[in-house]
């Protein structure tokens, strides 16, 4: 009976896998050693456009708010249901820094006023709820579809939000087309 030894691997990491994590590490190195002026640069052009993607979704979610309003202000059978949906898109502004036009409850002198109802993007409601609602579902489908269209030009935790608020969009869609059946 002859006796044949185990095979052994090596134990550890073998020598190519050495030599391409070092090269690896040199590259990483190199990179590291750019300007910090184009960095910052960079970081400031991210922000601004940060700022500018938070600026629009509030305003956006401020229009919407205000055409839930001028709904609510011509179908006031529909309060019910539509100032829950409302009162969600007043924190989604809130949530994106605006919040300034709209708020959680709106006032009957509010939507009575010439002011408010010339700012509301809806002025003119659809005369049957059904429309009304139906017009208010397409603008969530609108906005949500905006909102997540524009995930890939945000930074991380602006586009967690943008992606948050597009679906709380569709379920609002989905409240206004489906729900109330």
């Amino acid at each position: 009976m002859s006796f044949t030894p185990p095979s052994r691997s090596p134990s550890g990491p073998r020598r190519r896998s050495l030599l391409a994590s070092a090269a690896g590490a040199g590259a990483a190195l190199l990179t590291g050693c750019s300007t910090s002026e184009s960095s910052s640069e960079t970081t400031e052009e991210a922000a601004s456009a940060a700022d500018r993607a938070r600026a629009r979704a509030a305003r956006d979610s401020e229009g919407l708010a205000a055409r839930y309003e001028a709904v609510l202000a011509a179908h006031p059978a529909l309060a019910s249901r539509l100032t829950p949906l409302r009162a969600e898109v007043v924190r989604h502004a809130k949530a994106f820094g605006g919040g300034k036009r709209a708020s959680a409850t709106p006032s009957a002198s509010a939507s009575s006023s010439p002011a408010a109802s010339a700012s509301a993007p809806a002025a003119s409601v659809p005369a049957r709820e059904e429309d009304a609602l139906a017009e208010l579902a397409s603008a969530e489908r609108a906005l949500a579809d905006r909102r997540t269209k524009a995930l890939e030009e945000v930074p991380g935790e602006l586009a967690r939000l943008l992606a948050s608020v597009a679906a709380a969009g569709a379920v609002h869609v989905y409240l206004l087309t489906e729900g109330g059946k």
